[in-house]
């Protein structure tokens, strides 16, 4: 009568000892992937700040460089007023003259 109670006592160890083993490998893998990547995450962050600090220098250097050509074509000298073309001359036309012969 015993002999059945601690086979299935026995059989119920092995199986809890089976879920519970691959929950502590499955958990113990994961705290491994955690320390990697709380590692990594500085070396990660100063990469990302410096991409970023890259890509902001360069939209400002842009940026500054169209404001600079704004600026250049508000106030820098037309095509027209910089090479200014021969001014028309004021040239008297005659003024018709009524003939009495005619």
């Amino acid at each position: 009568m015993e002999r059945p109670l601690f086979s299935v006592l026995l059989a119920l160890g092995v199986v809890m000892g089976c879920l519970l083993g691959a929950a502590y490998a499955r958990a113990r893998r994961g705290w491994a992937d955690y320390q990697t990547i709380k590692k990594s995450v500085p070396g990660s962050r100063r990469t990302a700040w410096l991409l970023i600090r890259l890509v902001t220098t360069r939209i400002g250097v842009v940026a500054l460089l169209l404001l600079g050509a704004v600026a250049y074509a508000a106030v820098g000298p037309d095509h027209e007023r910089a090479d200014p073309g021969p001014a028309p001359s004021v040239t008297p036309s005659p003024t018709p003259t009524v003939r009495a012969d005619r």
